[in-house]
Parts: C-alpha cells; structure tokens; sequence
C-alpha cells in the first residue's frame, strides 16, 4: 500500500509544481474558517466554575468517566487481562461453542422448546474490529495533536491526556458493550450498530422512548459531521502539510490537489465496506504504529538520562503550568480536549466498529475495547509527547505558552510551526531524515483513519436516511469532498472544526450511557460467568 502511494505522489510532483500559481487553497480556507470557528464557540459553550470558564462538554465527558470507573470498579485495571485475553482469542470456543437453553415457540402456541445458542451474527474478529477502531483513534492526534497539547499546555498537559486516557477506558467499555448489545443485523448479514442503535433501541426498554429517538438522530447527524472532521479533514490536512513541507511547495492549489489524490485513494477502498477495511486496516495498523513506536523508543532510550527531568516536567507543568492559559484549569482543558480527540473514548464513535464483531457476549467486545484509549494516549501519545519536550530540552527550540493559535514560535528561524511540523522536527533532530520515513507513516495514519471514520459515517447515514445505494453514494460524495476541503484549509481552520464535531457527539452519546449502564453490567456477569463455566468443565 505505501508503495503504490508514494509511487502516485511520485508521478504527480511536476503537476504540484504548476499548481503553486492558483490560490484556490486561500479561497477554500477563507470560505470554510468562519463556519469552523463559530461551531467551535457553540460546541465550546462555558460556564463559570471557581472562577474559572469550563466547557460544558468536557464536564460532562469528565464526571461520566469517572463515574464509570467507579461503578464498575476501576475495569480500566481490572479487566485489563481479560481484554488481552478477549483479543489474542482465549475465548473464542465461548462462542463457538453450542449452548442448549430454552426459549418459547410462539408458532406453536408458546410451547418451551430447546434450540443451540451459537454466535453467528457479526462481520469481524475481535482484533479485526479492535484494529479497525484503533485505526479511527490512533492516527494523527496522536502526531499532530500531541504537538497542539504542548504547544498551548506545556508539558503539564501530557499528564492530564493520559489522566483522560485512563478513565476514558472505563467509557469505551460501557459504549462498546451497548453496541454489541442493541445492534442490528440485516438479511444478508450486514451489521448496523453504534450508538444510534443502543440510544433508540435501549432508552425505549427503559421507557423513554422518545427520548431516545431525539438523541440517537442527533447523535447520527453528529456523527456524519465528525466523520468529515476529525476522522477526514484533519486527517488529509496533516498529510498534505507533511507532504509540502518535505518537497517545498507552497501556495496556490497544492492543498486541493493533494486532497483530490487522497480523496481517490480513500475512494477505491471505501466501496469495499466493513469487511474490506477490516483487512486493510489489520495489516496497515501494525505496521504504522510499529515504525512509530520504534523511531519513539529510539529516541526515547538516546535520552533515557533526561527521562526523570522530563517526566517531572510533565507532572510539575500539570499543577504549575508555564504556558498561559489561566493556570491548571486551562491546562487541564487542553490535555482532555486533546485526548478526547485522539481517544474518543465518549464520543461513541469507535462503538459503531466494534459493533460488527462475531460475539454473542457483548461484554467481551467492551472490554477489547478498553484497550483502545491505552494504546492511543497512555502509551503512543506520551511517547510523542516525550520526544517533544527531549527536543525542547536539547535544543531550546521554543517557549511554552507562546502559541499562536496552534503553532509556536522557532527560538532559532523565527518561524511559527505546529501539529506535524513540530514533531516531524522532533524526531529528525535526532534520527536524521526520519521526517521522510515520517511522512510515510503520516500518509499511512491518515489513509487509514479516513476509511474507519467513513465507515462509522456511513452507518450513521443510513440510519437517517436508509441503506439504499443511492444513499451510500451522496454520503460517499461527500465524505471524499471533505478530503480535498481539509487538505486545502489551514490547520487552525480544520482543527476548530474537527474538535467541535468530535466532542458534539459527547451530549448525547454520554446522556445515554449514564441511562443504560446498568445493561453493561448484567452483560458483564453474563460474560464472567460463562468464562468461569466454560474454564472449569474444559
């Protein structure tokens, strides 16, 4: 896959070059800024707390959180175990194996009958549909976002994203669970699940019908927003500006044409649906997070000396911050924000992928899933974050704090960087030409990102507007659109409004957990019970 991706941008080098004269990217961004920043100020709606301006939306992704980890106590470490246990496939011959109970025949006149309980429903594997959501979370905001959480936090912000990392694993095992749960299952075997299923389907149970209806169409429009933002726009604008950067073009249209590229690359493999992303995705997502974790730990063994200093700058900077955002709080808003962009864990949307795993335990898809906000933050984005602030130590390349929207000040050039460039910057500095290796990792993660969110896009659409072909396609259309809008806009612009969409869907996604997490609980006793059973008598 990256062969064929270099090779396409290879070919395609002279024709960037006679694009720098257009200035269609200018016209893009300028068209598509106004928008992102009041949607942002909308989402980011606050109110006063200690004298500080909290936003609603992550008071209430924070207290859901810690309320989970509580409730089910601390499954974040308890269950972390069973996760590994659940993904590496101990248990697969639970569900396999046939299991007699009795249920009524309503045909013949509601008379007990004994029928075999065996999981068939369900597309994927448990690593197949733990890759496919990680390749929806571990992507550039573990890059790019990392870099923005510095930029503006200092290093005390890494501590509060892996704060936000570790309870948000307690959130994704409850939404992953009630998508397995209250998942559809069509004719021909397709799935259809996520949170638009569990909020209409599992509310109704509880008697809140309409209540739920509400909230799972607006989780759905919600959905299809962010699926275009975060999980699209942000993704081919950081690959587009890793790209510019490494080959030295500027302006004009290079932004459009490099998202047209990706727009038809993502095209090709989106028409192919959940079963054709869960192959690519399973062989991209180890190879992508492999070189990154290398180059990382690569770095991070040639400082190992500076790792104490570093580490207590990231737990001094959480309650003294340097950067000036209004103290703690203000640094506490930007590691949460930032990891709930890179996790997710709350926003729902990774449910819509572990839905279409072949279990009959819902519980068994949560607790793979809890996996997902350790990999993503507590272990890829402190290492990022690590190799920042090694390269700020060494080399005294910027102030923290002095952040122009999502970019610092170089001590040295005087030029302004963020996201990609910052930390494409860190790593060279000490593996020289990484950023070429980096880049390609950066295409990988991008590519790889765009074709899960448009999946979790997809499905959101066809529950608002029905799983016809026609249907498929004006959401297709427009997904591949977004492409070529986020490659064009400035990173301030894209990353406005991606943040927006994806912590929108916290209201209600979070508004429905808190109404249903009872259900995770009896599907949780279910689920150990059977393993103890099923343990003893093998």
């Amino acid at each position: 896959m990256k062969y064929r991706l270099l090779t396409v941008f290879s070919l395609l080098i002279p024709f960037l070059s006679i694009a720098q004269e257009k200035g269609l990217d200018e016209k893009v961004n300028d068209a598509f800024m106004p928008f992102a920043t009041w949607w942002e100020g909308f989402v980011l709606t606050t109110i006063p707390i200690g004298g500080y301006n909290m936003p609603i939306v992550l008071i209430l992704l924070i207290a859901g959180a810690t309320f989970f980890t509580i409730a089910f106590k601390f499954p974040n470490i308890t269950k972390f175990s069973l996760a590994i246990n659940t993904v590496r496939g101990k248990y697969d011959e639970l569900d396999h194996h046939s299991v007699e109970k009795t249920e009524l025949n309503t045909v013949d006149g509601d008379l007990p009958h004994t029928i075999k309980d065996e999981s068939k429903e369900g597309e994927v594997s448990h690593f197949q549909a733990l890759a496919t959501a990680v390749s929806g979370t571990v992507g550039l905001g573990n890059i790019a976002g990392v870099a923005v959480a510095i930029a503006l936090g200092g290093p005390g912000a890494t501590f509060w994203m892996i704060v936000c990392g570790l309870i948000g694993m307690s959130t994704k095992f409850v939404e992953c669970t009630l998508g397995v749960k209250y998942r559809d299952v069509g004719p021909d075997g397709t799935v259809y699940g996520g949170p638009m299923y569990y909020l209409s389907k599992g509310l109704k149970e509880r008697g809140f019908k309409g209540l739920g209806k509400v909230l799972a169409v607006i989780f759905a429009i919600l959905c299809v927003g962010a699926s275009f933002g975060g999980g699209n726009a942000f993704q081919s604008n950081q690959a587009a500006v890793q790209l510019t950067t490494m080959l030295n073009l500027e302006g004009g249209a290079i932004g459009v044409i490099i998202g047209v590229i990706l727009a038809i690359l993502v095209g090709i493999v989106i028409i192919g649906g959940i079963k054709k992303i869960a192959s690519v995705t399973e062989k991209i997502v180890p190879f992508m997070a492999g070189v990154y974790v290398l180059a990382s730990l690569v770095i991070i063994f040639a400082n190992i000396k500076y790792i104490g200093d570093a580490f207590g700058m990231i737990f001094a900077g959480a309650f003294t911050p340097e950067a000036g955002l209004g103290g703690i709080v203000g640094v506490i808003i930007v590691g949460f924000q930032r990891a709930a962009f890179s996790n997710e864990a709350g926003a729902g949307s990774a449910a819509i992928a572990h839905s279409a795993v072949k279990t009959k335990y819902p519980a068994s898809e949560g607790v793979v899933a809890l996996l997902e906000p350790f990999i993503d933050t507590v272990v890829i984005c402190t290492m990022t974050a690590l190799v920042i602030i090694f390269f700020n130590m060494d080399a005294g390349a910027f102030d923290y704090g002095n952040a122009v929207g999502s970019t610092v000040l170089l001590s040295e050039s005087g030029a302004y960087v963020g996201g990609v460039d910052l930390t494409s910057m860190a790593y060279d500095s000490v593996i020289p030409g990484f950023r070429y290796v980096l880049t390609i990792a950066i295409i990988l993660f991008a590519f790889s990102t765009m074709i899960s969110w448009s999946y979790y896009g997809l499905q959101s659409w066809k529950f608002l507007f029905g799983r016809g072909r026609t249907a498929d396609i004006v959401y297709k259309v427009l997904f591949l659109l977004f492409v070529v809008v986020g490659a064009a806009a400035t990173l301030d612009a894209v990353i406005k409004f991606s943040d927006a969409m994806i912590l929108a869907l916290v209201f209600p996604n979070m508004i429905g957990l808190l109404f249903l997490f009872p259900k995770v609980r009896e599907e949780m006793d279910k689920y150990l019970t059977d393993i103890k059973n099923f343990v003893k008598n093998k």
